[in-house]
């Protein structure tokens, strides 16, 4: 069963991160939707069980939706470019 979790909406200031999901219990297959409404690019950042951070930069005004297995940590940091702004959705698998 999948458990789709509230959309966020988010107003970042420049040089700032925020954390949207958090499963510190060994991962959880998920699905992440980020769009970027912003005039400034945006980092989505991804920690997976024994694996490796990985960012994703999101351009001005486009979205980017991921599947990942074992999500411990999916937050969102903006560049120097500036703040931005948009929604994140996170689903997840349950079962």
């Amino acid at each position: 069963m999948a458990i789709l979790l509230p959309q966020q909406n988010f107003t970042i200031a420049a040089g700032i991160g925020k954390s949207y999901f958090e499963n510190l219990n060994g991962g959880a297959n998920a699905t992440i939707t980020v769009n970027n409404n912003g005039p400034a690019p945006i980092n989505l950042v991804v920690t997976r069980v024994n694996a490796p951070v990985i960012t994703y930069v999101i351009p001005e005004f486009t979205s980017l939706t991921l599947e990942v297995a074992l999500l411990l940590v999916a937050g969102l940091l903006t560049t120097a470019a500036g703040a931005t702004f948009g929604t994140i959705q996170i689903a997840t698998a349950d079962f």
